[in-house]
């Protein structure tokens, strides 16, 4: 198994453009930014945290801001009025429990409002540069493809993916594997005739008799 991560690695790299250089920003606004996140595109994400941050960079600012014009500064994001709610919530606990500083232990991570393990996950890696092993619907998609786990929920898949991918691996594998789904590994329509995992991937096998007569009739 080490051998075919080792190889899923290499390939997503290629596609990536080389190994994931993992950047690392101020926890605080990787831990907003995954929030304003959740159900939305990444282009909605980062224009949302670019004007959010232009007005508003700690706890303390957000935390008093009046939440209408939250609202208004994130509203790219989708979802703006609960977003508005819960960074002003979130921002308001880091204050109240952890001195205005993003705690770095899991735990506490997890304790904030609407923070679960994949915003959580984010912080831990592209906050701190901890090894974590973030999922989104990219990462649980892209491993249950593979065959390298076999779960219902992204809840599920972070366990179990961590103990089919080495260590060394972890900090990476959610940008490769981002940036895989939304270049090759689609959501519908994969570009499998592409992609140099296919031989040793189970949707692959089991699509791709489908696949092929698709192109021939294509």
């Amino acid at each position: 198994m080490a051998k075919g991560i080792s190889r899923i690695v290499l390939e997503m790299r290629r596609h990536a453009g080389g190994k994931a250089t993992v950047w690392h920003e101020d926890p605080f606004r990787v831990l907003i930014a995954t929030v304003l996140s959740q159900r939305t595109k990444d282009r909605n994400t980062e224009k949302a945290a670019g004007i959010l941050f232009s007005r508003y960079r700690t706890p303390e600012g957000i935390a008093s801001a009046p939440v209408a014009e939250l609202e208004k500064l994130i509203r790219s994001s989708g979802f703006y009025k609960v977003k508005a709610k819960r960074i002003q919530g979130i921002s308001r606990q880091l204050i109240a429990d952890f001195s205005g500083r993003v705690p770095r232990r899991r735990e506490d991570l997890l304790r904030l409002e609407g923070v679960g393990p994949k915003t959580a996950g984010c912080v831990q890696v592209y906050g701190f540069n901890d090894y974590a092993l973030p999922v989104d619907t990219h990462v649980h998609r892209i491993s249950n493809r593979l065959g390298l786990v076999r779960t219902r929920t992204p809840e599920e898949t972070e366990p179990a993916l961590k103990k089919a991918v080495p260590k060394r691996y972890w900090k990476e594998i959610n940008h490769l594997m981002v940036s895989f789904g939304q270049k090759v590994c689609l959501p519908r329509n994969p570009k499998c005739r592409i992609c140099n995992l296919a031989p040793m991937c189970s949707y692959f096998r089991e699509n791709g008799a489908g696949m092929r007569l698709q192109e021939k009739n294509g």
